[in-house]
């Protein structure tokens, strides 16, 4: 008990120090031992990094869990080292509401079995978003974590013995500025009575000063060094970050041509169901509309419009822009990759130029398109007629 009293009494008056030295420091009554410029840069290239990676996982966590209730049962499961329970996703949600609705329509009318195949579709949309939120917590969030709560923290550590030891150090410049200017004035103005006991306890004092600044010196540069090669670790930092966010826009990338591929199929699926009843494509009565290519590329940018601007032409193509004669050609461009289903098609890939027309009878929502020796249906929601 009496030890824990005494360190506890040294460690206040160590304190207690080092808050004056910072004190007078700040007010400029006490020189203070600048650090060496390439460490000075290490440590704010740490920070930047420390703050740009709270940002952009802060971000990153509302693009992917909008709602901040979710996200705050997300981290007290995860602060509790609990598996978080499954959430079912919004899409699946309204999936499932969609055949509930059509079991009660009857899924043998028109409206009831296109609720059933949008139903069908929104739950597959919705298990992409599920594996795609997955694969983004683990391969993204997860090592933007594991920086802020395991390296960041360590370095921070460092730092703070970093900066007591300057502190300890300056303050044993101090001490012996003191003792050598007593020492100096002593000389200068003796006492003959008491030269030789005073001249004698200023150099032991002046000596212990020099002593402890030595010793202060040393354990700075020690520390000091410890701090540089962490922060040098920042650069291995960034390298993991890159290949977590190529992780992160490969798992985007997948997520979206998923969802791409899914509502091509419902388009398909829509276009049956419109030509299986012989009702017009637009009649909403019977199958709603096909899904445009605008919807399909993603939504536009806030006040952007469907009309064309800056030289581009709408995306989606009117019956009257698609309305050809049956001997006559035209050439497109293609705007998006297709994957033809069957021999019938024609496979296209994004930018290329094709022969594009139309024969009588044919469904307006294709065309017979062309490409040297290879021949085949295509969508036309997938082309950009030139003139």
């Amino acid at each position: 008990m009496d030890f824990n009293v005494k360190k506890l009494a040294s460690d206040a008056g160590v304190f207690f120090t080092r808050a004056v030295q910072f004190t007078e420091e700040k007010l400029g009554q006490a020189e203070k031992t600048e650090l060496d410029p390439h460490l000075e840069n290490l440590i704010t290239r740490a920070d930047g990094t420390k703050n740009w990676t709270e940002k952009i996982l802060r971000q990153t966590e509302v693009l992917l869990q909008p709602n901040p209730s979710a996200r705050i049962e997300e981290f007290i499961y995860d602060k509790l080292d609990k598996k978080l329970p499954s959430r079912t996703t919004n899409a699946e949600l309204l999936g499932q509401y969609m055949l509930e609705a059509a079991n009660e329509f009857g899924p043998g009318t028109p409206y009831g079995s296109t609720l059933i195949t949008v139903g069908e579709y929104q739950k597959q949309l919705g298990g992409a978003e599920r594996e795609f939120l997955h694969t983004s917590a683990v391969n993204f969030l997860s090592p933007l974590r594991n920086f802020l709560e395991g390296d960041w923290r360590t370095i921070s550590k460092e730092r703070r013995l970093l900066e007591n030891r300057r502190l300890d150090l300056d303050i044993c410049k101090a001490r012996l500025k003191k003792a050598k200017q007593a020492e100096a004035k002593a000389a200068a103005a003796p006492d003959f009575q008491e030269t030789r006991p005073r001249n004698y306890v200023l150099s032991a004092s002046a000596s212990a000063a020099e002593h402890e600044l030595r010793v202060a010196q040393t354990e700075f540069d020690r520390q000091a060094e410890v701090t540089r090669l962490l922060l040098e670790g920042i650069s291995s930092t960034h390298l993991n970050h890159l290949r977590c966010l190529q992780d992160f826009a490969e798992a985007q990338a997948t997520y979206y041509a998923q969802c791409h591929h899914y509502m091509q199929d419902l388009q398909r699926e829509l276009n049956r169901c419109a030509n299986a009843v012989g009702a017009p494509q637009s009649s909403a009565a019977v199958c709603p509309n096909p899904v445009s290519s605008t919807f399909l590329s993603g939504p536009t940018s806030p006040g952007a419009t469907v009309s064309s601007s800056s030289g581009q032409r709408p995306s989606t193509l009117t019956m009257e822009q698609t309305q050809l004669p049956v001997t006559g050609t035209r050439k497109a461009k293609v705007l998006y990759d297709y994957d033809a289903h069957d021999s019938s098609e024609l496979s296209l890939l994004a930018d290329e130029l094709i022969t594009v027309h139309t024969v009588p009878g044919m469904d307006p929502d294709w065309l017979i398109g062309e490409r040297g020796n290879e021949k085949g249906k295509v969508p036309v929601t997938y082309l950009e007629l030139l003139s």
